[in-house]
């Protein structure tokens, strides 16, 4: 393990931070800023995410939507029962409802597949027992534990997010267990770039190729460099995994993909995506149940990201990074989904974002191997990176910008 003299990170990998803006602009719509990745706002001051929820309320034709995804799951639907479409899941909220309206709905038999939490909370593993005792059947693909803690110590340093290495299994898993178990259709939840913000280069399809991951999910690193990052600098040994245990952190090979002509569709093409409709949608068929403790730590809300104790911490790292936290990522998608006002919306930005997740900070560092002053280090250093955005004033770290309400005339 690095000792703290020895935790000095010349250059951040996260291929994002490259193309961030220096000026920062909010969106007069809702309460992000620019400086999410990806994200473009327009000469009127609206963000893309808000120019698509314009789209869905006024120009898409959900119920043609509904007949084009009937018509894909007449195509693959079998009639002996056996799996006909996979889809990768918590049995949190939205994949808690996706796959019941699949099986319910369209008539669908899914496999319902899980890449493992980090360390599972406990509302986290008990929503995924509901849904599994609600009727459906899953796989749960858990990784190499040493090589999965020292990848998620690496990532944070690097990348500035401990969650990157759980990201590569959440989406390649259910294409191996697709593949290997001969399943030609492949569902997740929404496509989360043209939801929350970020590329609307696939705004108009249900799909995404495999070939973008790396740029739009993986925060322009693969499972490989991120190896190569962590052996360089002693995080990872090589005798620390073999070739097998990386398997599951990689998509298939893409010849393999298409010599079975497996699909994956993401369900928020064709049905419109509410996250609050998707948690009544799995309290009332899964048994879904929110967090006991209150909202989650960062922001306001108590329903969503409830499955891994590192949440907390990537959601932190957001807030350093970019100047967004959760409580924005939250309020945003809820003053689209007409649950809020803007100005609702600040309020709670400025209440709650960026709020230190301390409930399960001393498991997650123990799990990261790391003292706390150690993770100050990593903190300060992204910070001192982000002059854009952060000041040091008076031994204090405080943010340059911080979205305000625009007023009854929205000057």
């Amino acid at each position: 393990m690095l000792s703290r003299a020895d935790l000095k990170i010349q250059e951040s990998v996260d291929r994002q931070l490259e193309n961030q803006p220096r000026e920062v602009i909010f969106c007069r719509r809702c309460v992000l800023s620019n400086q999410r990745p990806r994200l473009t706002i327009d000469a009127e001051g609206i963000c893309s995410a808000c120019r698509y929820a314009e789209r869905k309320e006024r120009e898409i034709d959900w119920a043609a939507r509904d007949q084009e995804l009937r018509s894909i799951c007449d195509r693959h639907r079998r009639t002996d029962g056996r799996f006909d479409v996979v889809v990768p899941g918590s049995g949190g909220k939205d994949s808690a409802a996706v796959t019941h309206k699949l099986k319910e709905r369209y008539g669908m038999h899914p496999l319902t597949v899980t890449w493992s939490p980090f360390m599972h909370t406990d509302i986290g593993w008990q929503n995924f027992q509901r849904f599994v005792q609600a009727g459906f059947t899953n796989l749960m693909g858990t990784p190499n534990g040493r090589l999965h803690r020292k990848l998620a110590r690496a990532a944070l340093i690097a990348v500035g997010d401990p969650f990157v290495p759980f990201i590569y299994g959440q989406l390649a898993f259910g294409f191996h267990i697709a593949l290997r178990f001969g399943i030609p259709l492949l569902f997740f939840g929404e496509n989360g770039e043209v939801e929350y913000g970020g590329s609307t280069r696939y705004a108009n399809r249900g799909q995404m190729p495999v070939e973008d991951w790396a740029e739009l999910y993986f925060k322009g690193i693969t499972v490989d460099d991120l190896v190569e990052w962590a052996l360089e600098h002693g995080i990872l040994a090589p005798g620390d995994y073999t070739e097998n245990d990386l398997l599951f952190y990689r998509p298939p090979p893409l010849e393999d993909i298409k010599a079975q002509n497996l699909q994956m569709h993401w369900f928020s093409y064709y049905e419109k995506w509410v996250p609050q409709e998707n948690y009544y949608h799995a309290v009332e068929h899964s048994g879904f149940q929110a967090n006991p403790e209150g909202r989650s730590e960062g922001t306001y809300s108590k329903y969503a990201s409830l499955d891994d104790k590192l949440d907390g911490l990537h959601y932190y790292f957001s807030f350093v990074k970019f100047g967004i936290g959760r409580a924005t990522s939250d309020a945003a998608h809820e003053v689209r989904d007409a649950h809020l006002t803007r100005d609702e919306a600040v309020a709670l930005v400025k209440r709650f974002d960026g709020e230190l997740p301390t409930r399960h900070l001393r498991e997650s560092l123990s799990y990261l191997e790391m003292s706390e002053e150690e993770l100050w280090d990593v903190v300060n250093w992204y910070r001192s990176r982000r002059p854009h955005l952060w000041e040091h004033v008076d031994g204090t770290w405080r943010l340059r910008h911080q979205v305000e309400s625009l007023g009854p005339t929205g000057d």
